[in-house]
């Protein structure tokens, strides 16, 4: 009944059910398992393109294409959500905070640290998270959660990353013009480390796109669809998770390496 289904003579089937596994198929077959232990450890984040470069970094000699097809045939794709962005505050900006990035981009760590703020669901209620990057090479230098979005949130997560980084003075901070940002409390900690603060401008929410592609990699990597019971339990993903975007997670920004890689030079 399946030969007449498909049109094919019985002979001809059987032939067909006794022919040895070609060569090209019985490597696709071996390439599809490293594929697939590729994309698992990118926690399904990544695509054919950072796949295919992952193979090649590890050594093996496959084209882009190839990893696409296979990828498409066995259904691997990168697990991107679509996130939607309501910001559950109103920002209060204040005109006489410069933007000292109007015309500047680091050109090595440490010349200019970018910070902000998002909101997480835990159970019913609001977490905030405070981060803050170096903008030269995308790698989170220190972030504070907790249940009230203040100085104190902010300046946490600062306070961490000074202790990573003890920066020298004149570096640069920007970030929104929250009042998280523009309390005294915290413009007070930046002034007594000699560091130079900076605004956006009003209407320019694209100065602080680090941050925000940091956003939403994590939104989309990790937070979309789980539901945290509790803070620890969040706490434990988010440490996990910077630690894999600053040593393993590759940016197509920073030639396909990973911040940790980028500051060293690696090739």
């Amino acid at each position: 009944m399946m030969c007449e289904l498909y049109g094919v003579s019985a002979s001809g089937f059987y032939a067909w059910l006794a022919r040895p596994t070609s060569r090209r198929a019985a490597e696709d077959e071996q390439l599809v398992e490293r594929i697939r232990t590729t994309h698992t450890q990118s926690r399904e984040t990544y695509g054919s393109p950072r796949v295919q470069l992952a193979l090649v970094q590890r050594g093996l000699r496959v084209s882009r294409r190839r990893v696409e097809r296979l990828m498409r045939e066995t259904g691997l794709r990168a697990r991107v959500a679509r996130l939607y962005r309501s910001n559950p505050r109103l920002h209060q900006f204040y005109g006489q905070h410069p933007n000292r990035l109007w015309k500047k981009r680091a050109k090595q760590i440490n010349q200019v640290w970018v910070g902000d703020v998002t909101y997480l669901p835990i159970a019913g209620r609001w977490r905030f998270l405070a981060v803050v990057m170096d903008q030269y090479s995308r790698r989170v230098l220190g972030w504070s959660l907790g249940p009230v979005r203040n100085t104190q949130l902010t300046r946490a997560a600062f306070d961490g990353a000074v202790r990573r980084r003890a920066p020298r003075p004149a570096l640069i901070f920007h970030s929104d013009r929250g009042t998280e940002y523009a309390g005294t409390m915290f413009r007070n900690r930046l002034r007594s480390l000699g560091v130079r603060q900076s605004m956006t401008r009003g209407g320019s929410p694209g100065e602080n796109a680090h941050m925000e592609s940091f956003f939403h990699s994590l939104k989309a990597d990790v937070v979309h669809g789980v539901a945290f019971t509790n803070d620890t339990q969040l706490r434990r993903c988010l440490s996990t998770y910077v630690q894999y975007y600053n040593r393993k997670r590759m940016h197509s920004s920073l030639g396909y390496r990973s911040p940790v890689e980028y500051e060293r030079g690696v090739a």
